[in-house]
């Protein structure tokens, strides 16, 4: 999952950064209204998290324009606006889910994983194929019931195909998902992380599909 994060508050906004980098998501920080516009036009997320005080342009303002737009990214809405109205209109701007400040950084994590379900059609935060099961919540991998270890990226980029079984995913968009705009991405950096999940897995964990891309075993 490939997250934008729209905060303001730099002490706030830094310990997310942190919290999502460690939940091993891939995600971008902006810190106001309009580039959040500009963020959301420009590239591909799987969810918005938006704040509602937000300098230059209103976050409900932005949540207008983005669904007005056609955009369907899944938005879960920050606020320290906690009368019933303020939800209300959150969640009948086109937000998805609505958390209150001051939160329980657990709490955010859960419902982030929540909507991941709710998007991927997975009812559980467990992902099994065949004797492969990766947990989205606890970020652990087992093989053939034994436990397995992965880096970061590694894991990143398995749980983005096993998320999305069916589809075929270019080497672009796979370093697009875990990398972000990070621009120092080398031009063999998908094709060693898909190697080492062979290796640690088993070797059709991952199918290639020629002058295409990758695809996840779906056994």
């Amino acid at each position: 999952m490939r997250i934008l994060l729209v905060e303001d508050d730099e002490l706030l906004g830094s310990g997310l950064d942190d919290a999502l980098a460690r939940a091993h998501y891939a995600h971008e920080w902006v810190r106001d209204g309009r580039s959040a516009l500009r963020a959301a036009s420009s590239a591909e997320f799987d969810l918005i998290i938006l704040d509602l005080g937000l300098p230059q342009l209103d976050g409900m303002e932005v949540l207008r324009q983005i669904r007005s737009r056609g955009n369907s990214t899944a938005v879960l809405v920050l606020s320290a606006r906690d009368a019933t109205r303020d939800r209300v209109l959150g969640l009948n701007t086109g937000a998805d889910d609505y958390l209150v400040k001051p939160f329980d950084l657990e709490e955010l994590l859960a419902r982030i994983r929540a909507i991941e379900r709710r998007r991927s059609g997975v009812s559980t935060n467990q992902v099994r194929r065949g004797e492969l099961v990766v947990d989205l919540g606890a970020m652990s991998v087992e093989y053939a019931g034994a436990p397995v270890e992965l880096q970061r990226r590694e894991f990143m980029l398995l749980k983005k195909l096993v998320e999305n079984p069916n589809q075929v995913f270019s080497r672009s968009q796979l370093e697009e998902a875990i990398y972000g705009w990070e621009s120092d991405v080398g031009s063999n950096t998908i094709d060693v992380h898909v190697h080492n999940l062979r290796r640690k897995l088993y070797p059709e964990v991952i199918k290639t599909v020629r002058g295409i891309g990758y695809r996840i075993d779906p056994l």
